[in-house]
């Protein structure tokens, strides 16, 4: 939320205890629900901005938050929605490393254990800002030297693993956590050198599920509809995941020929930072719990729309209380559409009950100001 002054307040929330994977746990579980490495930014966002900066001028933002970003922010969306999660990164050893890892660690109830500190290595960062519903950004740093000695890679045993696969090039731990047992949900970003070429996402052989965005499906696979490319990625992969933005998503299992869409949830839209992640996010929790496919989307889709309400990117993603009290609200609209509604009903079994508060710490969204309360 954006308080009177214009600061980013992502308040300490007392959030219900929900743990999805309830049904499913087992005395020999792995050691973790689902494990990432990648990079971690600190976020510096500023919002209240009228316009676009202009060159030759000062903007004054009527507000600014910070939170750690990158990879956090897809860490922080599944540790929020109850996933044991566990991420190997590097973090400096400067403050922004210190609160990152203080906000991941202590704030979000993250497993740092693979993670480790770099000395004399400065915090990547970027700075985002928001305005007219969309944003720029800048960011700054430089790749973290390996750890001296070290062996390739080992991911700890977990149910799943997320990754973000580059063309041309192959991540050992991948195939490491397919060997354990690890089920491999992935996306993609954007390809720099324009070629777009399917057989070189050589890891797509691993994966359960591959999530990219519509434009990223459609130039993968030389289509000019994303609900095609979605059936072309299904011939290479079990599950493919195609996110259509403000029409929702459009998913295909390759293996039953079964197919999903389920409609966005219109929403003000603040600033969309990690709304991908978090949308990654709530299909993988679905997938792990075993629910159906078109449940997978709405819950997918509902934790992205919910994130895109509020600023920043791990600042944003939804816990359960969010999501009860959503729920809530649209069932007293008397506005709402009937069969609209049933889409979530399945929700109804998991949503908190208000007599089973579980207080979680959440972020800090300044650097500088302690944790109280």
């Amino acid at each position: 939320m954006i308080t009177p002054n214009g600061e980013i307040e992502h308040t300490v929330h007392v959030d219900a205890h929900v743990d999805p994977l309830g049904a499913v746990r087992a005395p020999d579980d792995p050691d973790c629900d689902v494990y990432l490495t990648g990079t971690v930014f600190l976020d510096i966002i500023f919002t209240g901005l009228d316009s676009a900066p202009v060159r030759g001028t000062e903007s004054w933002a009527r507000g600014m938050g910070s939170s750690p970003g990158g990879i956090a922010n897809m860490a922080t969306a599944l540790a929020r929605l109850g996933l044991h999660t566990s991420l190997a990164a590097a973090f400096g050893d400067d403050h922004y490393g210190e609160y990152c890892w203080d906000a991941l660690e202590q704030g979000e109830g993250i497993d740092l254990s693979r993670s480790r500190t770099v000395p004399g290595w400065h915090s990547p960062v970027t700075v985002s800002m928001a305005y007219e519903g969309e944003r720029t950004m800048v960011s700054h740093g430089h790749e973290a030297p390996p750890p001296e000695g070290a062996l390739p890679e080992c991911p700890p045993r977990a149910r799943a693993a997320v990754a973000a696969l580059t063309p041309g090039r192959r991540d050992e731990w991948i195939a490491r956590a397919t060997r354990h047992g690890a089920r491999i949900f992935a996306d993609v970003g954007w390809d720099d050198s324009g070629r777009w070429d399917l057989a070189g996402l050589a890891d797509l052989e691993h994966c359960e599920a591959f999530l990219p965005n519509a434009e990223e499906a459609m130039r993968y696979t030389r289509t000019d509809c994303p609900r095609a490319a979605a059936r072309v990625l299904a011939d290479r992969v079990p599950v493919a995941v195609v996110t259509l933005g403000s029409e929702g998503a459009y998913a295909v299992d390759g293996a039953s020929g079964e197919t999903a869409e389920v409609p966005a949830i219109a929403v003000e839209a603040l600033d969309p930072t990690g709304a991908g992640d978090v949308f990654v996010a709530g299909y993988v929790t679905g997938t792990l719990a075993g629910w159906p496919l078109a449940d997978r989307l709405a819950f997918a889709g509902l934790t992205a729309a919910l994130s895109v309400q509020e600023f920043g990117g791990s600042l944003s993603a939804p816990g359960w209380s969010e999501i009860a009290a959503w729920w809530q609200y649209v069932q007293a609209c008397s506005d709402q559409d009937p069969a609209a509604l049933r889409r979530y009903a399945f929700l109804e079994e998991l949503l908190p009950a208000p007599s089973r508060p579980w207080p979680l710490r959440r972020a800090v969204p300044t650097i500088g100001f302690g944790r109280s309360g």
